[in-house]
């Protein structure tokens, strides 16, 4: 079972069911960005890769309903480059909450989050959602510190997802170092301080078959976290 442009399973997505089609579902919500990936790479990179996942999850795990991603996110440390557009942490986590509480007629809520930016926004989200009593699961795939944006990781993915949407001919690397050697810089000046080109990583060597095995990989690992989650909460 892949993860592809052609993946879904029928009747998996909420924006296209009418709501007596519903029932108990489990709820994904993707959560993404739309921010600079280099001069390669789409502004919806992360919003595609978390919405292709979380039709993986529902291609996977019975009685998934994939909700519309959310195509804006924390990400303030790429405003220095055209194109991105943020809502900042405390509007997000505000979002994410009222998303989690109107959802009360699902069984649960999995956010599939594609960007790293998102995590204190979703962590607190879930907290508080949790704190209610509401049954809720944060996701993200794992990712290499030294190939965090734009890099081998995301192109792959990108060429396997979107092939006509990704620029080969201008791809190139940007910082290398591991992430952590990174952070101070990244959060004194965002990431035009540390790449000139806004990419942390190198997309030499991305390929259509390395995307299809990671997205298949991460999706896998989506379906047993939400697996065990759903066997804990019962």
């Amino acid at each position: 079972m892949t993860v592809g442009p052609g993946g879904d399973r029928p009747g998996a997505e909420l924006g296209r069911a009418r709501w007596p089609e519903v029932g108990e579902s489990v709820l994904a919500v993707p959560l993404g960005s739309t921010e600079q990936h280099g001069p390669h790479l789409p502004l919806d990179t992360d919003t595609t890769i978390a919405a292709a996942l979380a039709r993986g999850l529902a291609a996977r795990v019975p009685d998934v309903v994939v909700a519309p991603a959310v195509p804006y996110g924390a990400s303030g440390e790429h405003a220095g480059f055209p194109g991105t557009l943020s809502i900042g942490t405390q509007a997000l986590e505000r979002l994410l909450v009222e998303l989690g509480r109107s959802a009360d007629r699902f069984r649960g809520v999995v956010f599939v989050n594609g960007h790293g930016g998102n995590v204190e926004a979703l962590h607190a989200a879930v907290r508080l959602l949790r704190s209610e009593g509401r049954r809720v699961l944060a996701w993200a795939p794992s990712g290499q510190p030294d190939d965090s944006h734009a890099g081998r990781t995301e192109t792959s993915a990108m060429l396997r997802l979107r092939p006509d949407d990704v620029r080969l001919d201008v791809a190139e690397a940007g910082t290398t170092a591991p992430l952590p050697e990174l952070l101070d810089a990244l959060r004194d000046g965002g990431v035009g301080a540390v790449s000139a080109n806004g990419v942390l990583g190198d997309p030499a060597g991305a390929s259509a078959d390395d995307g299809a095995r990671r997205l298949d990989g991460w999706a896998d690992d989506l379906a047993s976290a939400v697996r065990s989650w759903l066997t804990h909460e019962s």
